[in-house]
């Protein structure tokens, strides 16, 4: 009866060992997508631990009628699907500065945001990491919604150096 409790102690910890993932401690990079009218952003992922992470976004928008810029970051919980593949979700919170003018119509302000995140990412053999993911923002303070090139989510597709 001991040896069998034991086998399945050490069978138990074996499956769990299996689906621990190594994310990177550090990952720099871009994220690509329409974000909300700003385009690009300058993306970093802290690893926290084998499953947790923070990520900084930099997003910023020069056009020929407005000029803004925003930081977002991000709490992350990672989960391993199979192998370099992981997929991950998050919540968080940003902040932004815009400046409109157009037909001698100025207007400018600052808002705050609040942010989701669900994505999935495959990490290579090399330090290489692509990743596509989903963020809704809701933007609070300021008039930068009426602004923006459109509504909704953004859908962003991410490059990342890994180490």
């Amino acid at each position: 009866m001991k040896k069998l409790l034991l086998s399945a102690f050490i069978l138990f910890g074996m499956v769990f060992s299996a689906q621990a993932q190594d994310i990177s401690k550090n990952a720099l990079g871009l994220r690509l997508g329409d974000n909300d009218g700003f385009g690009g952003e300058i993306s970093y992922q802290r690893g926290l631990s084998s499953n947790n992470r923070l990520e900084f976004d930099l997003g910023w928008r020069n056009s020929k009628n407005v000029d803004a810029f925003k930081l977002v970051g991000l709490y992350q919980w990672v989960w391993n699907i199979d192998g370099g593949f992981n997929w991950y979700a998050g919540a968080g919170a940003g902040v932004g500065s815009w400046s409109y003018n157009k037909d001698g119509f100025k207007d400018d302000g600052s808002f705050v945001l609040a942010a989701g995140d669900l994505g999935i990412e495959y990490n290579f053999d090399f330090p290489l990491q692509l990743s596509l993911d989903f963020r809704p923002e809701l933007y609070f303070g300021g008039d930068y919604a009426d602004f923006r090139d459109g509504f909704g989510p953004d859908i962003a597709l991410g490059i990342r150096y890994r180490w």
